[in-house]
């Protein structure tokens, strides 16, 4: 039933908005999305198993901007530096991809050590958000990763490998430091674009 999974993460993310995750209730999450409290234990087996899948599709959901930044423009440095500052702006826009980005939790957020669905309960396997959440450090590597094979794909000759993959982890990171400090004029797209005219010209 994956339109009241939606609508069950959707409305677990309003009411983070609004309350500590302490103090968001199930039965208030199965009554704004129109559906029974059951049907929300059916989906996901707990409080815990609907938090780690509110992370995971938020996780989802920054990971599919970069990656349209990613192919939004035609210079290899101007993909980059649309990748940090949607970064920049996902970030600002969301709590949990903030937290995700920076390991910065906080008492408001469900805890990033969430326990898994245990294997044995009556929920599915594939709507179990099993498996470790992303670290920060996860997710720096998987956008270095997935700018690395968008910018190899679309260059001519081949770059080096090495520099192009410490180019791209620059901007990711120069992308997260404005999380934790806002760039000032020209934002973090403008930071990308400065520091990456000054290294080895890979981009």
């Amino acid at each position: 039933m994956p339109a009241a999974r939606e609508s069950l993460l959707d409305a677990a993310y309003t009411a983070l908005g609004r309350r500590p995750w302490s103090a968001v209730r199930m039965v208030d999450v199965a009554a704004v999305a129109g559906v029974s409290r059951q049907t929300l234990y059916n989906e996901f087996g707990s409080k815990d198993g609907l938090a780690r899948a509110l992370v995971r599709r938020e996780a989802d959901a920054y990971l599919a901007g970069v990656e349209r930044a990613l192919v939004s423009r035609p210079e290899p440095r101007e993909r980059l530096a649309a990748a940090a500052e949607w970064t920049a702006s996902a970030a600002r826009g969301n709590a949990l991809v903030r937290a995700m980005l920076t390991g910065c939790w906080g008492e408001r957020l469900p805890s990033p050590t969430l326990s898994a669905v245990p294997s044995s309960s009556a929920v599915p396997a594939q709507r179990r958000a099993d498996g470790p959440l992303p670290s920060p450090g996860d997710l720096v590597a998987l956008v270095r990763d997935r700018a690395v094979a968008s910018l190899a794909a679309s260059q001519g000759p081949r770059p080096e490998a090495a520099e192009l993959a410490r180019a791209c982890e620059l901007a990711v990171r120069l992308g997260v430091s404005c999380v934790l400090a806002p760039a000032g004029e020209g934002g973090a797209a403008g930071l990308v674009r400065d520091a990456l005219a000054t290294v080895k010209s890979v981009v």
